[in-house]
């Protein structure tokens, strides 16, 4: 460890480097969009920055079906224990529909003191191509959790099947007892050897941060923030309160752990997240920030990091409630106690059974808004500032990902302390090689 904080104190950290790409792609991006020339907007904004990003993003999401299979595995069968393991998957469920059901009442009671989108003028605002979806039923969110294939599931990425498959897989190991120890063993390794790819991915990552962010305001600009300002800065207030706010309540709370220095040690995931806007393409920063970082036991965090990127969306549901609540306003519809407390039930619904893809928040609110009357037409309205929000309220997805998980696991005893102690605990810098021990997979 002595050699890792010489070397970190030498360099720059991984997240210093990232933060210095957000900053110089938004300069960039602000600029390229005041010079307005279609050459650059064709083939450098869409054509190179876009081909960056994209490698990038794809790059992270190439890791995420492997790494929570072999880390899942690992996990389950370090906990050694089917009890134990019902009573952590129990524990983060609870915890995690308890957080969303917390974000979107505390938004839409926000939303409706504030009063976005009164006397908003609809005149303008192109509706066309804005695409309702059918809101799921209960049973069907639940029964699409078991894979018919799991093959297909691992193939299509649909996390929720590949952790259930991955459970039974690992249950049925630990049931065999010694006899399944050569399975576990290989396991270990791979996930170590995943572990190892992620490192060399992140070597990357200020490169495609600073073409993603760059990309993001060349496109955008800044001038469509301008009629809808009372709903950005709602959402952003609302956003920012759950944050610092409930989450970090919850976690000083429950875990006793100061939450100051976890959000710090969360930092390099926050700032992936806000960079692809995907919860799905971060498990991989998530899971090393939580075990390198926090301190998080491996068999835990293997867990309840992919479930909760899967199930857990505190900065969708807070978008939806805000959403709504302007919505109503700009059309001047009163929905009542009986429909918001709908918006809370569907987003709380929505939440399981969709993925952590970028744009998803658009498509469980055209579900909201169906169910409870008001016009899918009105998405048209948010649909040019929701990549921006996206990337904000990302970052908070996986912020409540990170605090169930550690709340978790120091109900269960399995927080190190002294890495969470340590500043210099899994600080990543140029070095893929320098994988600090205490990351190495559990036996």
């Amino acid at each position: 460890m002595a050699h890792a904080r010489v070397k970190g104190s030498e360099k720059l950290s991984l997240t210093a480097k990232i933060m210095i790409a957000m900053g110089l792609g938004i300069v960039v991006g602000v600029l390229l969009d005041m010079l307005d020339s279609p050459f650059v907007d064709t083939h450098v904004v869409a054509g190179f920055f876009g081909m960056i990003g994209t490698m990038f993003v794809n790059a992270l999401k190439m890791l995420v079906v492997p790494l929570v299979f072999f880390s899942l595995l690992t996990g389950v069968t370090g906990i050694g224990d089917i009890r134990i393991l019902g009573r952590v998957g129990g524990k983060s469920f609870a915890l995690y529909i308890f957080t969303t059901a917390c974000a979107i009442g505390m938004a839409i009671i926000l939303a409706l003191l504030i009063g976005p989108g009164s006397g908003f003028d609809m005149e303008g605002v192109d509706t066309s191509g804005v695409t309702g979806a059918e809101a799921p039923s209960v049973w069907s969110t639940f029964a699409a959790i078991v894979p018919t294939n799991p093959i297909q599931a691992f193939a299509s990425g649909e996390m929720l099947q590949v952790i259930f498959y991955t459970v039974i897989l690992g249950i049925a190991a630990l049931m065999m007892g010694d006899a399944a120890k050569p399975f576990t063993e290989a396991c270990g390794f791979m996930n170590e050897l995943v572990m190892k790819v992620v490192g060399i991915v992140m070597t990357f990552a200020p490169y495609g941060v600073f073409a993603l962010i760059a990309k993001t305001f060349a496109e955008q600009g800044i001038g469509l923030f301008v009629p809808v300002m009372a709903y950005v800065a709602t959402l952003v207030l609302a956003l920012f309160l759950h944050l610092f706010g409930t989450l970090s309540l919850l976690l000083k709370t429950l875990s006793g752990l100061n939450p100051i220095t976890f959000m710090q040690k969360l930092r390099p995931a926050q700032v992936f997240a806000f960079s692809t806007a995907s919860s799905n393409a971060t498990i991989p920063v998530t899971y090393r920030a939580v075990t390198e970082r926090v301190g998080v036991d491996k068999g835990v965090a293997s867990f309840c990091i992919p479930f909760g990127a899967t199930i857990n969306m505190d900065g969708t549901a807070i978008m939806q409630g805000v959403a709504t609540v302007f919505l109503a306003n700009v059309y001047g519809i009163d929905l009542g106690l009986t429909g918001y407390i709908t918006v809370v039930g569907m987003a709380i619904l929505a939440s399981i059974g969709t993925a952590g893809v970028p744009g998803v928040g658009l498509v469980m609110l055209t579900m909201v808004l169906t169910q409870v009357g008001l016009p899918i037409e009105g998405v048209a309205i948010i649909l040019g500032v929701d990549r921006l929000m996206d990337m904000i309220r990302t970052a908070v997805n996986i912020t409540g990902d990170a605090v169930v998980t550690t709340i978790v696991a120091r109900g269960e005893g399995k927080v190190d302390l002294g890495v969470f102690d340590d500043p210099e605990a899994g600080v990543l810098t140029e070095d893929v090689t320098d994988i600090p021990a205490h990351a190495q997979p559990a036996q």
